[in-house]
């Protein structure tokens, strides 16, 4: 077996429509609805599936929980229009921009929490 690349991932939420709302306005993904009620948010070719909290979806992580999510996303463009766009959105970062280590080489990530308090690192590749 070979894997290609993630398809999805999910967090659990406190607030569907509050964490629709943030990742589309600050980081232009796109809120839809799937299988009837489900909720989720497209990029790319990737999305992030929602579960609200006490009420998660099956089959689900042994333990869901609010605020434990921690991912990298991959953004277009350089880091100064990045952080330019956070401060301007409000954002408030708490590290970076810095380079860390990623699948395809170095990155210049910044980091910032969502309203559930996941931790969100959005990078550019230093050689892009």
């Amino acid at each position: 077996m070979k894997i290609d690349r993630l398809d999805h991932i999910v967090l659990t939420v406190s607030d569907i429509d509050a964490t629709c709302a943030f990742y589309e306005r600050v980081l232009g993904m796109r809120p839809l609805t799937f299988a009837g009620d489900r909720r989720a948010l497209a990029f790319g070719r990737s999305k992030i599936n929602l579960h609200p909290a006490g009420n998660e979806y099956e089959p689900k992580a042994r333990v869901p929980a609010v605020g434990a999510g921690d991912f990298c996303l991959i953004a277009e463009g350089t880091m100064d229009d990045l952080v330019a766009h956070l401060a301007a959105e409000g954002v408030e970062t708490f590290d970076g921009p810095s380079p860390r280590s990623g699948a395809l080489g170095t990155l210049n990530s910044i980091y910032f929490r969502d309203p559930d308090g996941n931790l969100v690192e959005v990078s550019v590749y230093a050689d892009e």
